[in-house]
């Protein structure tokens, strides 16, 4: 899976960025994706950053991109624990 960071100051720029986030995975926090991991989207996910994003970054923005194996082990509390879950509702 891949992880996704940022912390982007101008409130538009940020917005965009999210929005182009939300095409690939979900939000686990408020600046915090999770991404299904591969190569063809973590290639696709750079190039827009420096096309896109990096242009109009100033010095306090940050975008950190976790690339993480199968290996890699997740401890979740809370909803998170929920998150793999299946969830039926029958109404």
């Amino acid at each position: 899976m891949l992880i996704v960071s940022y912390d982007i100051s101008d409130d538009k720029l940020r917005t965009k960025f999210s929005k182009f986030l939300e095409k690939f995975g979900y939000r686990l926090q408020y600046s915090v994706f999770q991404l299904k991991q591969s190569p063809s989207l973590l290639n696709n996910i750079i190039t827009e950053i420096n096309g896109r994003f990096k242009p109009k970054f100033t010095q306090a923005d940050s975008i950190i991109i976790f690339d993480l194996s199968q290996q890699c082990k997740v401890h979740k509390y809370g909803y998170a624990r929920n998150d793999d879950e299946d969830l039926i509702i029958i109404g």
